[in-house]
């Protein structure tokens, strides 16, 4: 699968909505997407382009030596495939590049797929964020990566 990992950009934001809205009860406005693109200095957004056509993105944000992965997704039809990992190891690096020393993010409790992923970069659980999401009420499982070096 010869696919490319690239930076994203304006002309990405209605695959990369797409993408948000069939992965996640709760999908960002497109206009969040096109804040982090337009507006927000410590975004990192990067997309995994195969064939012309977006089938991941990842939003995160770069603050002091710390990256928080905002949002990570894969369009269904390319899941379980390794590409949500690789663009995760893509972001990770970018960011060790740039002085990151740790990483962190939530994930709902019920996301095993995702916490399983996250387990085998090292992250670990440090906390829960009670019914942190406003569809279910579902808490959020804090995970923390507190060394890139080995990336």
């Amino acid at each position: 699968m010869n696919f490319l990992i690239r930076k994203m950009i304006m002309n990405d934001l209605e695959q990369v909505v797409a993408i948000d809205q069939v992965s996640f009860s709760l999908p960002w406005p497109a206009r969040s997407f096109q804040f982090e693109l337009t507006d927000n200095p410590a975004s990192r957004c990067w997309v995994v382009e195969l064939d012309k056509k977006i089938v991941a993105m990842i939003v995160s944000w770069l603050i002091l030596d710390e990256l928080h992965i905002a949002t990570i997704a894969t369009h269904p039809d390319f899941r379980k495939q390794g590409i949500g990992k690789k663009l995760l190891t893509h972001a990770l690096k970018s960011a060790r590049d740039e002085g990151v020393t740790r990483s962190f993010l939530e994930v709902r409790e019920s996301n095993e797929a995702a916490i399983r992923m996250y387990k085998s970069f090292g992250f670990v659980e440090d906390g829960r964020r009670k019914e942190y999401y406003k569809d279910n009420h579902e808490d959020a499982i804090l995970m923390t990566l507190n060394d890139l070096s080995h990336l």
